[in-house]
């Protein structure tokens, strides 16, 4: 098999569907930011090559704080991987954003506090672009995809990140609204974020499963069966996710070669003086910056 190129992030859902129908190579990869959420499953998937990586793990045993976010974008790059599709469940902000539908999200609001979100926090300072905090090209490509697609997908969407694990309150929710966002999760970030500093070309796909509190529950519905509407959700917008990567994957193949926009985030985002960095640091992120060093 070839080094893939392409790697594929499942978050709830998607991650254990995925890690279910596919056979391959599990690789475990050591990396300097220790061991990632499990495995990498190397495998051919509709024709092509790809790197599959589940975020919470086998079993679904980290939680969103929890998860080893630059192992995991490390661990990818080290394989070979300059692309990556990742989704994530979340809930909606908005009446149009139903459960079922999928979303190309084109936005962030972060929210999160505890996690470490640079591979650059020790003896290097490096500061890349985020306007945009995902690949627009690679957006174009799955919004291209959709087009194709008996599925509701929305072109463009603001992912608030909230740190978790628990969900927000009523009041929560209702800022998340007044700012703006469309979504909101608890694992876009620091992946987008840690992807561009690996200058890997990402995209997140999401996948609302609810809506979130600010929009009362239908009355007389207890937890049990909200829950289970939940559940169901997210079933049926797994297999939608699924469904497009389905016809993404082979379409991003054939233009892998071609120019992309992060190939070389860090040209100019490289602040600390070389001729000081200690040569250990360097050396330890080799495969992040060696090529301009």
């Amino acid at each position: 098999m070839s080094k893939p190129r392409i790697g594929i992030i499942g978050g709830s859902g998607l991650g254990e569907a995925l890690s279910r129908g596919a056979r391959g190579e599990e690789v475990r990869i050591e990396t300097p930011f220790g061991a990632p959420s499990g495995p990498v499953l190397v495998t051919n998937w509709e024709g092509v090559d790809v790197a599959f990586l589940s975020r919470h793990g086998p079993g679904h045993l980290l939680n969103p704080s929890n998860v080893p976010y630059r192992a995991n974008i490390y661990a990818l790059k080290k394989l070979g991987v300059t692309h990556v599709l990742a989704s994530g469940a979340t809930g909606s902000l908005r009446e149009e954003f139903e459960p079922g539908h999928l979303v190309i999200c084109d936005q962030v609001i972060d929210r999160t506090f505890k996690r470490a979100s640079t591979f650059f926090d020790d003896g290097l300072v490096a500061h890349v672009e985020l306007a945009e905090p995902f690949c627009p090209k690679l957006r174009a490509l799955l919004i291209e995809v959709a087009r194709t697609i008996d599925l509701v997908v929305h072109p463009e969407g603001t992912y608030v990140c909230m740190e978790g694990p628990q969900f927000s309150t009523v009041a929560e929710s209702r800022m998340h609204r007044s700012w703006g966002g469309d979504l909101i999760g608890m694992t876009c970030m620091p992946e987008a974020k840690l992807a561009r500093e690996a200058e890997l070309s990402y995209a997140m796909i999401a996948l609302p499963t609810d809506y979130d509190c600010w929009r009362p529950h239908a009355p007389g519905k207890d937890r049990t069966a909200l829950m289970n509407e939940i559940v169901a959700n997210l079933k049926a917008v797994t297999e939608n996710g699924i469904q497009l990567l389905q016809v993404a994957v082979p379409m991003l193949a054939a233009r892998l070669d071609e120019p992309w926009p992060y190939a070389d985030a860090l040209a100019l985002a490289i602040w600390s003086d070389k001729s000081k960095v200690d040569p250990a640091t360097v050396k330890r992120l080799d495969l992040l910056v060696g090529k301009y060093f």
